[in-house]
C-alpha cells in the first residue's frame, strides 16, 4: 500500500532539537548530501543582513538599489531601479563591499530562491529587501567558495530543504543557519577564489569591448555629443499627425525624436527596418515541459546579450510554423517598464523558444549583431520610447511598430568591425561562464569524492 511512498521516521524530541522546529515531512525526506565534515551555516556567518524595503523607481532618485534580476551568473550588473527613502546612514549600512554575498530569500520561483552572488568589488549600490547579505568568516569559508557551493546541485539540495513554501518560497537568513556548508582545504578554496576572479576579469575585459563597439556606432552616426532639445512642444498639421501616424498622444511627436533622425540623416540613408527583415514576430506562450529548448523571456534578454541561466524548458508546437530562435537572430523586449525595447543577438549554438514577451527579428541584409547595438543606442531607444503603446506598467511594443523604426545604411566594413568587438566580448563571457562552472563543479567532486579530485579536475580544466 505505501509502495513508492518515500517515509522517514523522526522522533518528536528529534525534531523540536532543530533551531526551526520542522515538522512538515518534506523537511525530512528531502535528499541532501552526506558529510560528517560540515559547519551549520550560523559557524560561518560574522554578519547577515536584509536589504530595504523601501519603494523603488526608475528615474534615478536617490541611491541605485539592487535586485534579483542584476545577478548574472556569480557576479551582478548595474542596477536600473533606485530609491529616493533612503537616508546616507542607512545607504552606507547597505552598501555593497568587496567579498559580501547576495542570496535571494524570497521569489514565486522555486528555482531563484537561494540564488546568489559574490560582489567581486566595492560598489555604491545597496540592495532591496528580497534579497539578505551574508559576510562569511573568510578563515573558515572564502566568500567565493561559499557562493560555488550554493549554487552547486549540493548547495541547492539543502536550499530546497530548508526553504519553506506558502504563497512564495522563502529561505530567510534563519534558515540559512540551519544548513550544512561543507569544510573546505585552504588550498581549493584558494583555486575556486583564483577560478573566480579569474572570471570576473574576463567580464570586466569584455564589457569594454562591448563599449568600444556602442562608441564606433557613434562615432559613425556623428551622435557622440548629440544633445537633444527640450523643447516640449511640436506643431504638426492633421496631414502629418494623425492622418498619417494614427496616433494622437502628445509623447510620439516630441522634438527630441525628429531631431535625431534629422541628425543621422546628414550623414546616412534611412531605410524602414521591415524592409530589412526577412521575419518579425513575437512568440507565444511556451509549452512548458521538463526536457526541450530553453526558453528566453523578457529577463534573459539584457542589454546585448542573451543569458542562458536559469531558463525553463519547453516543447516545440507539432507544426512546420513552428518559432524558434536560431544563431544570429535578434531579440528584443515586447512589453515592461524598464525591459521594453531591450536587445541582443543570439550567439549560441543551439536554438532556443521565445515567451510570449520577446519578438525575433531575422535579417540578412544587416549584420544582426550591428542590428542589436543600433537598437540598443540612444536611436534605437528614441524609436522604442516613440513608438511604444500603453501607460501605468502595462505597454507593448509591436511588431508592426518595429517595422517602422528607421535604420542608417552603414558601410558593412563598419558594420563588420562593430560586430567583431561584440563577438570578442561574446567569447570572453564564454569563458568566464566555464571558469565559474569549472569551480563549482570543483566543489561538487570535493563533497562527491574528495580534495585531490578536485585538484585534478581543476587542473585538468583550467
Amino acid at each position: 500500500m505505501l509502495e513508492g511512498l518515500k517515509i522517514s521516521k523522526v522522533m518528536f524530541s528529534s525534531a523540536k532539537k532543530t533551531e526551526l522546529f520542522r515538522l512538515e515531512a518534506e523537511f525530512y525526506t528531502a535528499k541532501s548530501f552526506n558529510s560528517a565534515n560540515a559547519y551549520l551555516g550560523a559557524e560561518i556567518i560574522a554578519f547577515s543582513q536584509y536589504g530595504t524595503s523601501g519603494e523603488l523607481n526608475e528615474e534615478g532618485r536617490g541611491y541605485p538599489v539592487l535586485r534579483l534580476n542584476e545577478f548574472c551568473s556569480h557576479f551582478i550588473t548595474a542596477p536600473s531601479k533606485f530609491c529616493h527613502l533612503l537616508d546616507e546612514e542607512s545607504y552606507q549600512s547597505l552598501r555593497l563591499k568587496k567579498d559580501d554575498v547576495l542570496i535571494c530569500r524570497t521569489n514565486g520561483n522555486p528555482r531563484l530562491v537561494g540564488k546568489s552572488a559574490i560582489v567581486p568589488k566595492d560598489y555604491d549600490y545597496a540592495y532591496a529587501s528580497y534579497l539578505f547579505k551574508i559576510i562569511p568568516k573568510q578563515e573558515l569559508i572564502t566568500s567565493a567558495t561559499l557562493v560555488a557551493y550554493l549554487n552547486s546541485k549540493f548547495g541547492r539540495l539543502e536550499i530546497e530543504k530548508f526553504s519553506m513554501a506558502s504563497n512564495q518560497v522563502n529561505f530567510s537568513p534563519a534558515k540559512f543557519r540551519e544548513m550544512r556548508i561543507p569544510k573546505f582545504g585552504r588550498f581549493l578554496m584558494g583555486q575556486v577564489d583564483k577560478h573566480t576572479f579569474n572570471a570576473f576579469e574576463l567580464l570586466e575585459k569584455a564589457k569594454k569591448l562591448y563599449s568600444q563597439a556602442e562608441t564606433l556606432l557613434l562615432d559613425t552616426l556623428d551622435l557622440a555629443n548629440f544633445s537633444p532639445s527640450n523643447e516640449s512642444v511640436n506643431i504638426k498639421s492633421f496631414k502629418e499627425s494623425f492622418a498619417a501616424t494614427e496616433r494622437m498622444d502628445a509623447e510620439y511627436y516630441q522634438p527630441k525624436f525628429d531631431e535625431l533622425e534629422a541628425k543621422i540623416a546628414e550623414t546616412h540613408e534611412l531605410v524602414s527596418l521591415g524592409s530589412l527583415l526577412m521575419l518579425n514576430q513575437r512568440g507565444t506562450q511556451p509549452d512548458y515541459a521538463d526536457e526541450g529548448l530553453p526558453v528566453i523571456n523578457s529577463k534573459h534578454v539584457r542589454e546585448g546579450e542573451v543569458v542562458l541561466s536559469d531558463n525553463r524548458v519547453a516543447n516545440l508546437p507539432d507544426s512546420e510554423k513552428s518559432l524558434f530562435i536560431q544563431k544570429n537572430d535578434v531579440l528584443i523586449n515586447g512589453t515592461g517598464v524598464g525591459t521594453i525595447g531591450r536587445s541582443a543577438p543570439y550567439l549560441h549554438e543551439h536554438n532556443a523558444i521565445p515567451d510570449n514577451h520577446v519578438t525575433i527579428l531575422r535579417t540578412d541584409k544587416l549584420n544582426p549583431i550591428f542590428l542589436s547595438v543600433y537598437l540598443n543606442s540612444i536611436a534605437g531607444k528614441y524609436q522604442v520610447d516613440k513608438y511604444f503603446k500603453g501607460s501605468s506598467g502595462q505597454i507593448e511594443l509591436y511588431p508592426k511598430d518595429i517595422d517602422c523604426f528607421y535604420v542608417p545604411l552603414v558601410d558593412e566594413a563598419i558594420q563588420t568591425e562593430i560586430a567583431a568587438l561584440v563577438q570578442q566580448s561574446f567569447t570572453l563571457k564564454a569563458e568566464s561562464e566555464r571558469l565559474l562552472d569549472v569551480a563549482k563543479r570543483a566543489v561538487e567532486i570535493a563533497i562527491e569524492q574528495d580534495e585531490p579530485a578536485a585538484l585534478a579536475y581543476i587542473e585538468a580544466y583550467s
